[in-house]
């Protein structure tokens, strides 16, 4: 089995392609150890010290590492784990529910506007997100104040360039399309609060 690798434009993160499919629908996002329990996988890679967020995409996986953790150390053994994964048959997630979320699907309940929403998102945007190792998650929109919340995943976030991906590419092109749409506003999940809140306190 042969894994290659590639930097992201966040230093601290790099994907991690196994040369098989990875993900069949959408993505999947460990932003710490807890949320991992439902994957044999992605807590393998907690295991390892170090580690700071585990993110599946469509065929590649993408680690992000604490500040002074080093690639050099990190990496033989993200191989390793990979490798004994997929040695060992077991399934990427315990309950098969977690596979199959999908945020930008649409439902018969969907006004048309979010319609176009989330099939911008899906065909435009989380593609050249994905590209970078990362993905967005859909939050909802808000038709009063034109707001559109999303979550920023894998190597987006805590990136330093994820703001300027989120206003200038992601809330543009939003805005170009759907006039209805005034702002994009990203929206932290409970381990991004988490680490919001242990460096300011670091401050």
């Amino acid at each position: 089995m042969s894994i290659q690798t590639q930097s992201t434009p966040n230093p601290s993160s790099v994907m991690f392609y196994p040369g098989k499919p990875v993900m069949d629908v959408g993505s999947a996002d460990f932003p710490n150890s807890r949320s991992a329990i439902n994957s044999p996988l992605a807590k393998a890679i907690y295991e390892i010290d170090g580690i700071n967020r585990v993110f599946f995409g469509s065929d590649f996986f993408t680690i992000t590492k604490s500040d002074d953790a080093s690639w050099e150390f990190l990496e033989p053994e993200i191989f390793a784990a990979i490798m004994d994964f997929y040695s060992s048959g077991e399934p990427l997630f315990l309950d098969s529910k977690t596979a199959a979320a999908k945020d930008t699907a649409i439902s018969e309940d969907d006004s048309d506007i979010v319609a176009m929403i989330k099939e911008l998102l899906e065909t435009r945007i989380r593609p050249a997100v994905q590209d970078d190792g990362g993905d967005i998650e859909y939050r909802g929109f808000d038709e009063e104040t034109g707001i559109v919340k999303l979550t920023m995943q894998g190597a987006c976030s805590g990136c330093p360039s994820s703001s300027v991906t989120l206003k200038s590419g992601i809330e543009n092109m939003l805005m170009h399309y759907v006039p209805e749409v005034k702002a994009v506003e990203q929206e932290l999940d409970a381990g991004d609060e988490d680490d919001a809140a242990l460096a300011s306190q670091m401050e």
